[in-house]
């Protein structure tokens, strides 16, 4: 048994009969009462996120977990595939377990939590940034502007994301995954 000083970021817990990942998490010690920890979850099985808050001093079970490189090998409307880079095993998953599924493209390496009790994947940790080529958005008209202004791209993976004016279709941009929000242009 774990208590809530172990809570961290990445942390899988049983909670209200179900798994879930710590999302977000911080310790807050007021000046009068006790302490005690804010987090927000996401269930591994749902998919639906939790606000919750734990005493200080609160006993949590922790999930045992391993974590493996997958690398995504296509998406057949019915589950995400993905193959184990060491021993080439494979593994579907729903679309669910995915946190960013709109920003994954084939040959893309994610690393998969796996539950050691039963073997089963539980999540799939995206890389912090991806880099993605446009393939389409309108052309930046120059002088337009005196701020920063965006536009629409969309890229190879089909997602939207705004990026400056001066991207244009065919530039590789990095995408924060966290966010899904532009980065920077990559130059080859």
């Amino acid at each position: 048994m774990a208590t809530t000083s172990d809570i961290r970021n990445g942390l899988c817990i049983h909670y209200n009969n179900d798994i879930y990942k710590v999302i977000e998490f911080l310790h807050v010690k007021p000046g009068k009462g006790p302490a005690f920890v804010r987090t927000k979850m996401k269930s591994v099985t749902t998919g639906k996120v939790l606000d919750n808050t734990f005493s200080a001093g609160h006993k949590i079970d922790e999930v045992r977990v391993e974590t493996h490189k997958f690398q995504f090998l296509y998406n057949d409307g019915e589950g995400y595939h993905f193959m184990n880079t060491a021993d080439y095993t494979q593994i579907a998953l729903q679309e669910s377990s995915l946190d960013a599924s709109d920003l994954l493209k084939e040959g893309e390496v994610v690393t998969v939590l796996i539950n050691t009790e039963d073997q089963a994947p539980l999540s799939v940790d995206m890389p912090a940034s991806v880099i993605l080529e446009v393939t389409h958005t309108e052309p930046g008209v120059k002088g337009n502007t005196a701020t920063n202004a965006t536009k629409p791209a969309t890229v190879e993976t089909g997602a939207t994301v705004n990026v400056p004016l001066f991207i244009n279709e065919g530039d590789k941009i990095k995408i924060e995954t966290e966010k899904g929000t532009y980065k920077e242009r990559v130059k080859e």
